[in-house]
C-alpha cells in the first residue's frame, strides 16, 4: 500500500464504486443476452454498430469529464473502464453474432451469443486463434476492426483517463506521489 490509512469513508466508497462497476458489467451482459438480435446483416445493420461506437466514443468522453470532477478519481476512472469496456466488447460480440447468423461460413464453426461473446474477448485478450477463427473477408475485416479498436482502447483511452485522474487529482491539489495512490478523503 502506499502508507495512507484506509479510513471506514474510503472503504465504503471503494466497495460500492467496485460494487457498481460490477453490477454494470452484470447489467450490460444480461442486456447482450436479452437483444433482439434477429436483423439481416444489411446497412442498417452497419449504421447501428457505427452508431453503437459513436455512443461508446461519447461515453468515454463524459467519463473523462466525470473523472476529473470526481472526488475519488482514480475510483472513477476504475469505474468508467467497468463499463466501457464490457459495452465496447458487446458492441463487437453483438456484430460477430449477427455476421455469423447472416452468413453462417463466416467463421470455422457457428456462433451462438456466447461463442461470439467468447471471440471477442479472444481477440481483445489477443491470445490468438485457436477453435473459431475468422474465414470470410468481412469476418476478417471486423476482426481487424476490433483488433485496432482494441490497440485504442487499450492505449489511447487509458491514457486519457489516467490524464483524466491526474487532473481531477490537482483540482483537489492532492496530486498523488504514485499512480496508484488515492486521496485521503473526498473534498
Amino acid at each position: 500500500m502506499s502508507g495512507i490509512p484506509i479510513t471506514r469513508q474510503r472503504r465504503r466508497v471503494l466497495v460500492g464504486r467496485l460494487l457498481r462497476s460490477a453490477a454494470s458489467a452484470a447489467l450490460l451482459t444480461w442486456l447482450y443476452y436479452l437483444m433482439p438480435l434477429d436483423r439481416a446483416l444489411d446497412a442498417t445493420t452497419a449504421a447501428l454498430l457505427t452508431l453503437g461506437l459513436i455512443v461508446f466514443g461519447c461515453l468515454i468522453a463524459w467519463q473523462v469529464v466525470s473523472v476529473t470532477h470526481a472526488a475519488y478519481p482514480g475510483l472513477r476512472a476504475i469505474e468508467a473502464l467497468a463499463t466501457a469496456v464490457p459495452l465496447f466488447l458487446l458492441l463487437f460480440s453483438s456484430t460477430y453474432f449477427l455476421v455469423a447468423r447472416d452468413r453462417p461460413a463466416s467463421f470455422t464453426e457457428p456462433l451462438n451469443r456466447t461463442d461470439a461473446l467468447y471471440f471477442t474477448v479472444t481477440v481483445f485478450a489477443t491470445v490468438g486463434f485457436g477453435d473459431i477463427s475468422p474465414v470470410t473477408e468481412l469476418s476478417r475485416v471486423l476482426t481487424t476492426v476490433q483488433m485496432i479498436a482494441d490497440l485504442i482502447l487499450v492505449g489511447l483511452i487509458a491514457k486519457v483517463l489516467f490524464g483524466a485522474v491526474r487532473i481531477g487529482l490537482q483540482r483537489r491539489g492532492t496530486a498523488p506521489h504514485t499512480p496508484s495512490e488515492l486521496p485521503e478523503d473526498g473534498p
